[in-house]
């Protein structure tokens, strides 16, 4: 070693006493000796000199002591340090109390650049014996006096002690708050709250699902393609209801619980979920059609805002969706637009898709963790399914400062039925009841391309119901603030007055089987003076100018379609019928004055190109128009019908309210298969619809019920005002 100064210490011990005196720790054994040489450290604690307790001097220590081979560093050394009891104090601890234990993380502290011998790993720290109040302290003497704090702290074990204290208290907090804990998502409670971030958000709808869009509008352009772009806040929040809600109980149990009725007008007990969109970029742009070719160049572009809310109503024994409601107020330009859409069951803003593919509509919202994944515990590689929804739990990442699990969902009949693709990400925190973060990829299309791997009765089923053309929707939400509410939402729990199962369809013999032999639907309405029974009394008298019509209803036809419309003291019905040989056409006339002394003119007629199934064996029981009619005006069950802005005033219905239904029975009416899509039996359903000025406003109130139990689908309320 020749000059050099030696030590009998370890190239472990040596870098720990680097890290307690604040020095580099890199570098081998003769740099790390001399770094702490340069720092003051004394040759003493750093093993170059040893003390001779017969001559009271310091010697050299022997090269032959020294070892330069690296060693296993302990927390224990040959000559543990007697440990050192407290004086008493007035309070005495007791002697049962436990002693604490810490486990000690492991941690290498060899450099690659000294040796490739093993890593250093730590011990166990193992506690002082326990001493009660009254142990003595030692005695001191000159061969065993007391240590003092600077030489405890220079001993080579207790330097590996604070080494390993300090490992805890950083590296190790940061290796636990790093390890994300399994958990189940907890429940919903009343009065929780969740606000926000709608960004990056796209909507694309071309052909047939513009309509998504200009259903909305009262004079819709004819875009071929339409595209949103928004971004906003929002918020999700579960209503906390009032004890005013259980006026039918006989306790509060139920407390936070809301009234809401459903689709036959009884009143039940749910819980409602509400979110709030307020969009303060909402840029809508339009295609036109150039040459029967859809454009690829945007041609207009309308810069608004808009708001929406969607409210939606759980019951509480069955857990089903009881109800929907869309509120929404948007002003694109000069034109402001309100209105809502209420619809029994599951609604919302993606149409008749969510009546196709159950569990789609939770892309426009975050996901309710408990609604999702149930009990299912959320931990690496956990997978499940959830209301058509395929999910498993990739792993966890880092969102701001908090670590969350991170999900991939993908919506099962939207892949198998070959309409696409539907994807989520989301990103949980054990302490959110909904999605953290959440992204949506939605891309549904009719287009051949899409289809090539379903097969033949798959495409024709796609074919039937899918409208043509392609939709999108993306957009990513992320959590701003959190409050939560104090009581848990408790579902599966029954309560008092709960309507039953013969509370809610029509008796039997309420329905009417016309399909044996009838040529309509039954109406004797009284509040209508020209209900369907007495315009069909009409029908002989138009044999020299619509003998198809005629011929068809005096054999084997039937009107599948009638509707009817107010003109002053007249009433206007257009019928559609079908004849046994399955050719099929329209009949318009006015009916006046009263059954004793009717008035019929003729109006007009026509026949349809495509072919209606005729099967009369397919018809369903079905309540009379008069029935149902009867069943709406009723204010106790649906008081949203009754009104100045609605369908029927205290009495009757407004001058401006028309009546119709529909009859579709499985086989081909204008080139759609419905086969598939229907049993034996088919469908009927009543609508009733009104248009009137307001001031100004442009409205529009219709509805839609099912005529075989009189069920209530729902509704839509629309006004448009130009602003200047």
């Amino acid at each position: 070693m020749g000059g050099e100064p030696t030590t009998t210490l370890t190239v472990a011990k040596l870098k720990a006493l680097c890290v307690l005196n604040d020095l580099s720790a890199s570098g081998k054994k003769a740099d790390l000796l001399n770094r702490l040489l340069e720092a003051g450290v004394d040759k003493e604690t750093l093993g170059i000199e040893v003390f001779d307790e017969a001559t009271s001097t310091f010697h050299p220590v022997p090269e032959d002591a020294v070892n330069d081979e690296p060693v296993m560093m302990s927390l224990e050394d040959d000559e543990p340090i007697e440990p050192v009891p407290l004086p008493p104090s007035s309070g005495v601890e007791s002697e049962d109390e436990d002693v604490l234990e810490a486990e000690i993380l492991e941690a290498d502290l060899i450099d690659a650049e000294d040796d490739a011998g093993p890593s250093v790993e730590s011990a166990v720290v193992p506690l002082p014996e326990k001493k009660s109040a009254g142990t003595p302290l030692p005695a001191t003497s000159e061969e065993s006096k007391a240590l003092t704090l600077m030489e405890m702290v220079r001993r080579p074990q207790s330097i590996a002690v604070v080494l390993t204290l300090i490992l805890l208290g950083a590296g190790g907090w940061y290796y636990v708050n790093n390890q994300l804990e399994p958990f189940t998502a907890d429940s919903l409670r009343y009065g929780d709250r969740m606000d926000y971030m709608i960004t990056e958000g796209s909507f694309l709808a071309s052909e047939e699902y513009v309509e998504l869009v200009t259903d909305q509008l009262e004079d819709p352009p004819n875009y071929c393609k339409i595209r949103l772009a928004f971004q906003g806040v929002s918020t999700a929040s579960v209503t906390e209801g009032t004890a005013a809600e259980l006026n039918t109980q006989s306790s509060d149990d139920r407390l936070g619980a809301v009234k809401i009725r459903g689709g036959q007008g009884l009143s039940w007990l749910g819980v409602e979920s509400v979110n709030e969109m307020s969009f303060s970029q909402f840029d809508v742009s339009g295609h036109y059609p150039i040459a029967s070719k859809c454009s690829d160049f945007t041609t207009d572009t309308t810069t608004g805002q808009a708001d929406l809310k969607l409210k939606s109503w759980k019951e509480l024994r069955e857990q089903v969706v009881l109800a929907t409601e869309l509120e929404f107020a948007a002003t694109l330009s000069a034109t402001s637009y309100e209105g809502s859409a209420f619809t029994y069951g599951v609604g919302g803003l993606l149409g008749d898709l969510e009546e196709l593919s159950p569990g789609l509509g939770m892309v426009i919202a975050p996901v309710e963790l408990v609604d999702f994944f149930g009990n299912a515990y959320i931990t690496k590689d956990a997978t499940g399914t959830s209301s058509g929804w395929e999910w498993r739990v990739t792993g966890s990442e880092k969102i701001g400062s908090t670590n969350m699990w991170k999900v991939t969902a993908s919506h099962r009949d939207v892949r198998d039925f070959c309409l696409g693709y539907a994807t989520m990400t989301m990103w949980l925190d054990v302490e959110s009841p909904w999605a953290a973060r959440q992204t949506v990829d939605v891309a549904i299309s009719s287009s051949e391309a899409s289809q090539t791997s379903c097969s033949g009765w798959q495409q024709r089923g796609v074919d039937a119901v899918l409208p043509e053309g392609e939709l999108e929707l993306h957009h990513t939400f992320e959590r701003t603030t959190l409050s939560r509410g104090v009581k848990a939402i408790e579902l599966g729990k029954t309560y008092d007055n709960r309507p039953q199962a013969n509370d809610l369809n029509p008796d039997e013999d309420d329905l009417v089987d016309w399909g044996v032999d009838s040529t309509h639907l039954s109406d004797n309405s009284t509040s209508r003076q020209h209900p369907l029974d007495l315009a069909m009394t009409c029908i002989d008298e138009f044999s020299g100018v619509a003998s198809g019509a005629v011929a068809a209803l005096e054999n084997d036809g039937y009107v599948w379609r009638a509707v009817d419309k107010q003109n002053g003291t007249a009433t206007e019905w257009n019928l559609s019928w079908v004849d046994s040989d399955t050719t099929a056409g329209w009949l318009n006339f006015a009916v006046s004055g009263t059954e004793e002394s009717r008035n019929c003119e003729f109006i007009g007629k026509g026949t349809f190109d495509e072919s209606i199934s005729h099967n009369r064996d397919s018809i369903p029981k079905a309540l009379p128009l008069h029935d149902i009619e009867a069943r709406l005006m009723d204010s106790q069950r649906y008081p949203e019908l009754t009104g100045p802005d609605a369908l029927f005033t205290g009495s009757g219905l407004h001058d401006t309210t028309r009546v119709g239904y529909l009859v579709v029975v499985p086989g081909t009416g204008f080139g759609i298969d419905f086969s598939d899509l229907l049993d034996t039996s088919g469908a009927t359903t009543v609508d009733l619809q009104r248009t009137w000025d307001d001031n100004g406003k442009d409205r529009s109130f219709s509805l839609l019920v099912d005529a075989t139990d009189g069920r209530l689908i729902g509704w839509t309320d629309l006004s448009v005002e130009e602003l200047g």
